[in-house]
C-alpha cells in the first residue's frame, strides 16, 4: 500500500474501501449490485465481434475520433442489419510484427467472427526485409483461421521513391498472400484517393476526414460477403 495512503486513511480503513469497491464491482457483472445497475438480459448475448488490425490508416490519425471509416462501418452495419460490434485494434505507427504479438490476446478476449488484418505499410516505409513482412501477416491470417475467425486482407503501396523493385515486391505480398490462404483481399486501401492530393493531411500520406467514406467504400465490396445478418443467426 501507498505510504501517503496509509496516513490519510490510517486503521486499515484504505483496506475497508478497496474491498468495497471489489465487491461493487463484482456485484454489477453479475448484476446484483443495486437495482439500478442490473445488467440487461441484451447485454448478456453481446453481438459477435469484427476486428480492425490496422495502423494509422484505420486509427484515426490527425482526424476527430469518430470520423474514420471503421466508424464509419459501425454505422453502416447497423444501417444494413448487420448485428456486429466492432473492435478497433488499430494503432498508429504499427507494424506487422506489432500485429503479430497482439493478435493473440485479441483473440482471445474477443473472440471475433471476422478479422481485417490492414498491416505492412509501416514495414515498408522504414525499409524491413520483405520477407518478414510476409511471415508476420501470414501468421496473422493463418492464427485468425485458426480462432474460426473469417479473414479480410487489405493491402498497401508506398510512394516509387523507395526503388521499383522494393515498392512492387512489397505490392505483390498482398494478393500472393490472399491466394494462398484463400482470404478476400482489398488491392489498395487508398485507390479511390490516391489521385485526390486534396484528401490528404500536409504530411500527404494520412487521410482528411473527407477521404474517409472513400476508404469504406473501398473496403466494403469485399467485407460484406464475410458477414452474416441478423436474421441468418436465428
Amino acid at each position: 500500500m501507498d505510504e501517503d495512503m496509509s496516513k490519510r486513511f490510517p486503521n486499515g480503513l484504505w483496506r475497508k474501501i478497496g474491498m468495497a469497491w471489489r465487491g461493487i464491482a463484482l456485484g454489477t457483472l453479475m448484476g446484483l449490485a443495486l437495482p439500478g445497475l442490473a445488467v440487461p438480459k441484451q447485454a448478456q448475448a453481446a453481438a459477435p465481434a469484427i476486428l480492425i488490425l490496422g495502423d494509422s490508416l484505420s486509427a484515426e490519425y490527425g482526424i476527430a475520433r469518430g470520423a474514420g471509416w471503421v466508424k464509419l462501418m459501425e454505422d453502416r452495419l447497423r444501417a444494413e442489419g448487420f448485428d456486429y460490434s466492432v473492435v478497433n485494434a488499430s494503432i498508429s505507427g504499427e507494424t506487422t510484427v506489432g500485429g503479430k504479438t497482439r493478435l493473440p490476446d485479441l483473440l482471445a478476449r474477443h473472440k471475433p467472427e471476422v478479422v481485417v488484418v490492414e498491416l505492412g505499410a509501416n514495414d515498408a516505409l522504414r525499409g524491413l526485409p520483405l520477407q518478414n513482412t510476409e511471415a508476420n501477416l501470414r501468421e496473422m491470417v493463418q492464427r485468425s483461421q485458426k480462432a474460426k475467425a473469417r479473414v479480410l486482407l487489405v493491402g498497401m503501396r508506398i510512394p516509387p521513391n523507395y526503388g521499383q523493385d522494393y515498392t512492387e515486391r512489397f505490392f505483390n505480398i498482398y494478393p500472393r498472400l490472399a491466394s494462398e490462404a484463400k482470404v478476400p483481399l482489398v488491392p489498395f486501401l487508398l485507390e479511390g484517393i490516391v489521385s485526390r492530393p486534396d484528401w490528404f493531411q500536409s504530411d500527404r500520406v494520412h487521410p482528411t476526414a473527407q477521404a474517409q467514406k472513400t476508404l469504406l467504400d473501398t473496403v466494403w465490396p469485399q467485407l460484406e460477403p464475410l458477414l452474416k445478418s441478423s436474421a441468418s443467426r436465428r
